[in-house]
């Protein structure tokens, strides 16, 4: 006896560290990917934690007093605020509920607490979706939420654990079950404009590739981000790679070190645009950043219409948002790629086009005075252009550093640089030989998805160009750089530069995910990849509060039209006969013929009461209480007895009964049935 139980407490122990282990995964799967924003002494410090909860549940431990925690929980939250110069936010705040979670698991000593950390892990799980929303992290959490299902059903079982493939089973069904009501009120719960975690003050969900400013090194260290700047879906055939130029910020005043959008932007009302045919119609998907540029493709015919924004457009033709773009937006444009701006024999203003810093690049000051003397301002033009593309320039991603005077050390001295170099000497020589020029940045080129026809267009794709005046002709776009490498604008920067090879070894530069040619599987693989993000970002994170409304009106129309309703009506039917067969068929035959017994006896006077059992019910008919089994014939009584000691026989004797007895059975009964008229 004392054996025995030894046994059963040596089976409680291993069930409660297989419990506690599966605890421990679940949680471990749910704060891995805040290690990704976390301070590194929280990531670490977590993961001690759960080592050490580990180490205790496999040797049979004892917990660690309050004396030990408390200390290391004020610790962690000195370090919080020391990290955070707070505790209250969305950063600090879950930082402290995931050392919450960590500093629990070494105080579980009830069954409650063990349901406060899943709880609490579930409520974590929202919280990754405040630092990435994309297909790869919904996956995950869906699996930690799977994992915390099965955990908390291991918890519950008071007998036999049932295997943990079966209680992975028993989650899953639970998730199944729960999607319906998950989807539909994803679609038709009503949506406020922005995230909930949105707050005054929090840091965005992402950061713009361009800014306001422009010096030598910016562009080129942006060239080796591969992330999405915004995806374009064009409504029938897409503009030539030449001449997807995509227009931002403009630059236009020079310090002599970095470029910068000069002061008194005025509306531009009055930009004299002439467009010709035909025109590109696109949708715009941008992701979110802290910025306000909307981009566009050169140039905009109309001003686009940016869900919950008003948008501006600048006498430099800078389309802005009147806030910050903080969230994934979508909105249509059309632009027209033939274009003519400002096109006069005058341009108002032509000062500040000419403005050159005092004291700086002096070698390139003086050449463009030499220009001059070319009488026509577009051969003046053409001549920079021809030096660009006959001297020994390079176009590279790792462009020597320069001193004071950059125009002339790379023009005279490094003739190596990435485009915002080219731009930058290009206007500052325009200047100086009297042509009106500005530096143009943005995006140029962009690769569409042969799966989903989109075009993404990457931070790796931003790029600087220049605009002169020329009279009778307006602001002309003037690439330099397509002068030094023009593989660059045709067909991209992987195809113009080698990029860096992953980890540093040349073997696996064929792999690089940045672009270039690779291998044809692996490009397959990245567009399928790309294609799976995309449509996750089209139709969740993009389901905003203008798109739910028009579902709902649409859901609205189709709902009261008739035919949804004889759809709904049939569809009803349906489901009720499959009901009624189903349970025609799990009707046991058997039961069928005691039921139909029952109603004969109760047609002839003897019904059967609903608490009285098959062997009550015989004693009665036996007895021929109030002379009601008198009505039946003496062999139809005696067939009904029968029939009942039959069946109680059968019903409630141990289930050992096999097909060919139940056939049997079944016969014999349909045999006395008959009897009984």
């Amino acid at each position: 006896m004392k054996a025995a139980s030894t046994r059963l407490a040596a089976l409680a122990l291993s069930r409660d560290k297989a419990d506690t282990m599966l605890l421990l995964v679940s949680a471990l799967l749910v704060l891995a990917p805040h290690a990704a924003h976390l301070p590194l002494w929280v990531s670490l410090l977590c993961g001690a934690t759960l080592l050490w909860r580990a180490l205790i549940t496999l040797r049979g431990r004892r917990m660690p007093p309050a004396t030990v925690l408390l200390p290391i929980a004020a610790g962690a939250m000195i370090g919080v605020q020391f990290s955070y110069d707070t505790l209250i936010g969305k950063d600090a705040g879950v930082a402290m509920l995931v050392l919450l979670v960590a500093f629990k698991m070494l105080e579980m000593h009830a069954r409650r607490d063990l349901y406060i950390v899943i709880f609490l892990c579930f409520f974590l799980v929202l919280t990754n979706f405040f630092y990435a929303q994309g297909i790869g992290t919904a996956v995950m959490m869906v699996a930690s939420i799977l994992l915390l299902l099965t955990t908390q059903l291991s918890f519950g079982f008071t007998g036999a654990l049932p295997p943990l493939r079966a209680r992975l089973g028993m989650a899953a069904r639970m998730l199944v079950f729960a999607a319906p009501l998950a989807v539909l009120l994803f679609v038709v719960f009503p949506r406020i404009q922005g995230p909930l975690w949105g707050m005054p003050g929090g840091s965005g969900s992402g950061k713009s590739g361009l800014s306001d400013q422009m010096a030598p090194g910016q562009m080129s260290n942006l060239a080796l981000s591969d992330e999405p700047a915004f995806r374009a879906r064009f409504f029938g055939r897409a503009p030539e790679k030449a001449q997807l130029y995509w227009r931002g910020p403009v630059l236009d005043a020079f310090d002599g070190l970095t470029w910068r959008r000069g002061q008194g932007r005025v509306s531009g009302r009055n930009l004299h645009l002439a467009v010709g045919e035909p025109a590109h119609d696109y949708e715009v998907t941008l992701e979110p950043s802290q910025s306000r540029w909307v981009f566009t493709l050169e140039m905009a015919g109309e001003l686009p219409e940016v869900p919950g924004h008003q948008v501006r457009l600048s006498s430099q033709f800078e389309l802005t948002a009147d806030a910050p773009l903080d969230a994934r937006l979508r909105y249509r444009a059309s632009s027209h790629t033939d274009y003519a701006l400002q096109r006069g024999e005058q341009l108002e203003g032509v000062e500040r086009w000419l403005l050159l810093p005092y004291g700086f690049n002096p070698r390139a000051l003086a050449e463009g005075r030499e220009l001059r003397r070319l009488a026509d301002p577009a051969a003046r033009v053409e001549a920079v252009l021809q030096r660009f593309r006959e001297q020994p320039f390079s176009y590279t991603l790792e462009p020597p550093l320069l001193g004071r005077n950059t125009i002339d050390e790379f023009l005279y001295g490094a003739r190596a640089g990435f485009c915002e170099h080219y731009s930058g000497a290009f206007v500052f020589l325009m200047r100086a030989a009297g042509v009106p020029a500005r530096v143009v940045t943005g995006y140029q080129g962009g690769d569409i998805n042969p799966i989903d026809g989109f075009m993404t267009v990457r931070q790796s794709d931003a790029h600087a160009w220049a605009e002169v005046w020329l009279a009778g002709r307006g602001w002309l776009r003037v690439d330099p750089t397509a002068a030094v490498a023009p593989e660059r604008v045709q067909r991209g920067l992987g195809a113009s530069v080698p990029r860096p090879a992953p980890f540093g070894i040349d073997a696996l530069r064929g792999m690089n995910p940045f672009g270039g040619e690779g291998n044809a599987w692996l490009a397959r693989l990245r567009d399928a990849v790309n294609a799976g993000n995309n449509g996750w970002n089209q139709w969740v994170l993009n389901y905003t509060p203008e798109r739910q409304r028009g579902v709902v009106q649409s859901l609205q129309q189709k709902l009261l039209g008739w035919p949804f309703v004889v759809m709904l009506s049939v569809a009803g039917a349906m489901l009720l006969l499959l009901r009624f067969l189903r349970r025609r068929r799990e009707t046991d035959p058997v039961d069928a013929l005691y039921l139909a017994l029952c109603k004969r006896l109760g047609q002839a006077g003897m019904a059967r009461s609903l608490d009285e059992s098959p062997s009550a019910y015989a004693a009665r008919l036996s007895a021929g209480a109030d002379g009601a089994a008198l009505k039946l014939a003496p062999q139809a009584r005696a067939a009904a007895l029968d029939f009942l000691r039959r069946y109680s026989a059968w019903r409630y004797a141990p289930p050992r009964h096999d097909a060919g007895q139940h056939r049997h059975l079944t016969a014999t009964l349909k045999s006395l049935l008959s009897q009984v008229r």
